[in-house]
């Protein structure tokens, strides 16, 4: 579901605001346990690029957004890496990763969407790509700032990605409160 948040030039500068000091260096630690370094690795939902940074150190990463604000910010600070414009229900590229991830970008998507995204995911992983999301962790759905959040359970996850996936880890973890998010982490089948 498209939001108009992460399109001004104002909401973006307020966001990369608002995440300053929060990274997913924790997330990506744990992918490390299942993706050997320097493989390719596409980031959707890149923002302002501070998971990118630390990805980028160990993996050769490709960020991606679906906000034209953003990816200027991104581009302006990193000339000589790639960026792509990419929707995370369609993915539209012709690159191949051996590993997607992201970090708090799929809940925005409904559940038809997000079915959508995960088959197109599988499409473009390599044999035996990994995946690495991470969700807000609960039932229901709301609008949050103008976006759509589709929370997520252990439960729902697995019921989303048990056909094209087998899960590796998944596990509650704390963001501000204590259990408020779960990670994801799989190998297409």
């Amino acid at each position: 579901m498209e939001g108009k948040y992460y399109k001004t030039k104002e909401s973006v500068e307020e966001y990369i605001k608002l995440a300053k000091g929060f990274n997913g260096a924790q997330l990506i630690e744990k992918l490390k346990k299942f993706l050997p370094l320097n493989s390719t690795l596409l980031e959707i939902g890149s923002g302002p690029g501070s998971d990118w940074s630390i990805l980028n150190k160990s993996y050769k990463t490709t960020g991606s957004d679906n906000s034209d604000e953003f990816l200027s910010y991104l581009n302006a600070k990193n000339a000589t890496s790639e960026f792509l414009n990419l929707d995370a229900t369609t993915l539209r590229t012709e690159k191949k990763f051996d590993s997607i991830y992201s970090n708090k970008v799929m809940h925005h998507l409904t559940d038809d969407e997000l079915i959508k995204s995960i088959k197109r995911q599988y499409e473009i992983l390599n044999a035996d790509g990994v995946i690495c999301h991470s969700f807000w962790k609960g039932e229901g759905s709301e609008i949050f700032k103008g976006l759509f959040v589709n929370y997520h359970s252990e439960k729902s996850l697995r019921r989303f990605y048990k056909g094209n996936f087998e899960i590796l880890l998944i596990e509650d973890y704390k963001e501000f409160d204590d259990d408020d998010s779960i990670l994801l982490i799989a190998k297409k089948k």
